[in-house]
């Protein structure tokens, strides 16, 4: 096996031992990337230099006796919407085409404390609005299951880098579903922290009240490793919650007896696909046979998250966008006339048509005579889904869902219908709304070879529960099934 197919956590393992060096390592994921990035287009931007840089300082501090991080030396690639010092961050968005930070998220901080090898940024639809990644301005990204389907969005990008093995984990930021839906479409493993678990200063914000950041990996417990290092209050992020983490990887264990499941019929009917409806009831059935129990509950609302999902995220949009104007950073164009002619023509010309379109819709729910009769029932409708959830945790431990309806589908089947594009969305929306942790884990392949994902969802800083539950599925029925690119 060569390097670059191995976990994180036996790669760990074997740079501590030195049986292997980080920089050996690092090289093994760059001569990966060599071989397979043309057909899959994951990268924007490969940070080479330094990440040889920094996987000869892990080496050195190795054979010096220090003690290490679990990720010292892993290489891992980061979306491309989250803040790198010294290194362009442009949300995949001609309007932040050259825009290099002055300063690192504090996710980026936490990563290099833990010696993380930097691989480079991933791409996603532009500024995370999207479900497919073909979105970006730069290019689409590719499934690595089958090259001419999209690999999900709007961290398309994050999951298509670890399934082709272009990167051993990776960071995504989750809005409506944009870690789990691509970690179901590419076969890995994806987890959407707690809303306010992972701290948001230096992402750039799509939807400040849904944005996440969250961990890719091919293994559960590689995501349990990024997770530990990334979870934790943040001074800078006032949405941070005060509250310990523990080290989710070291707690993590496959005994799931006892665990009450609830499986909620809205997200088994019309519009779920039958081979996905049929593995992901079949998965549950194999937790149930390690000592779970299963129930049928109900949460009535979902049938208007959607909708709901979709006013307050463009609400939010058209204000954190409002930022883009052509003055300080990023695209300016080059003809206009007088400072006005400036926002209108740099931002018509910088946002490509879906950031457009959620702009406009945002900025009309919002405007006078309208706001009473969609963004404040858009809100209304969020209270009653997180009570809905909360009702239903006091009864069960987690709520086994689809991650999405269906299989990945082509590239440029639905970018001529944004309703059917959005509709791919419909099992991981709430999860946000609600600002509840899910995990999607791979649990079944069609007759195509591709993919189906199960969404585990918990109640509030459940993220140990979910771990461990989706632990105890992935030793049942084995990890990560290799792309052959």
């Amino acid at each position: 096996m060569e390097l670059f197919e191995r976990n994180a956590c036996d790669l760990s393992e074997m740079i501590k031992s030195r049986k292997i060096s980080s920089k050996e390592l690092t090289e093994s994921v760059f001569g990966r990337i060599k071989a397979v990035e043309g057909k899959v287009d994951a990268y924007l931007t490969l940070d080479k230099e330094n990440a040889l840089k920094k996987a000869e300082e892990v080496d050195a501090k190795i054979a010096a006796g220090e003690e290490l991080s679990p990720l010292a030396g892993i290489p891992m690639g980061i979306k491309d919407n989250i803040s790198t010092k010294g290194l362009k961050t442009t949300c995949a968005s001609k309007m932040l085409y050259n825009y290099v930070p002055p300063f690192n998220a504090t996710v980026m901080n936490k990563l290099e404390s833990n010696d993380v090898v930097v691989t480079g940024k991933l791409n996603m639809d532009e500024f995370a609005m999207g479900s497919s990644t073909e979105n970006s301005h730069f290019k689409p990204t590719r499934n690595p299951f089958d090259t001419d389907r999209i690999p999900g969005g709007s961290s398309g990008g994050s999951a298509a880098a670890v399934a082709a093995c272009e990167a051993i984990v990776s960071l995504g930021s989750d809005t409506g579903g944009s870690i789990r839906q691509p970690a179901s479409y590419c076969g890995v493993v994806g987890l959407k922290p707690t809303y306010g678990s992972v701290s948001r200063y230096g992402l750039v914000a799509f939807a400040s009240s849904l944005d996440q950041i969250g961990p890719l990996g091919r293994c559960v417990k590689d995501v349990a490793m990024v997770q530990s290092a990334i979870a934790g209050h943040d001074r800078y992020d006032a949405t941070s919650a005060y509250r310990e983490y523990p080290d989710f990887s070291a707690a993590l264990n496959a005994d799931v007896k006892g665990l009450k499941i609830g499986v909620p019929k809205e997200y088994f009917g019309d519009g779920i696909d039958p081979f996905v409806k049929q593995s992901v009831m079949n998965a549950v059935k194999e937790l149930e046979r390690l000592g779970a129990t299963v129930k049928e509950i109900s949460l009535p609302s979902t049938d208007y998250a959607l909708s709901s999902y979709y006013i307050i995220s463009s609400a939010e949009a058209s204000s954190n966008l409002a930022r883009f104007d052509g003055v300080r950073y990023g695209f300016r164009a080059e003809d206009y006339d007088g400072l006005v002619d400036m926002y209108e023509r740099s931002r018509s010309e910088g946002f490509g048509d879906e950031v457009k379109r959620r702009i406009m819709l945002g900025t009309f729910v919002l405007s006078s005579g309208f706001y009473d009769a969609y963004y404040k029932k858009a809100k209304l409708l969020q209270r009653r889904i997180q009570q809905e959830f909360s009702d239903q945790f006091a009864d069960v431990d987690i709520i086994a869902t689809p991650t999405v309806p269906t299989t990945a589908f082509k590239i440029g089947q639905n970018t001529d219908d944004p309703l059917k594009m959005y509709a791919t969305d419909i099992c991981t929306v709430t999860v946000n709304i609600a600002g509840l942790p899910a995990i999607s884990i791979p649990c079944a392949y069609d007759d195509k070879g591709l993919p189906v994902g199960i969404q585990l969802i918990g109640g509030k800083f459940t993220e140990q529960r979910l771990l461990n539950s989706a632990y105890a599925f992935e030793q049942l029925v084995g990890g990560f099934k290799k792309p052959q690119l």
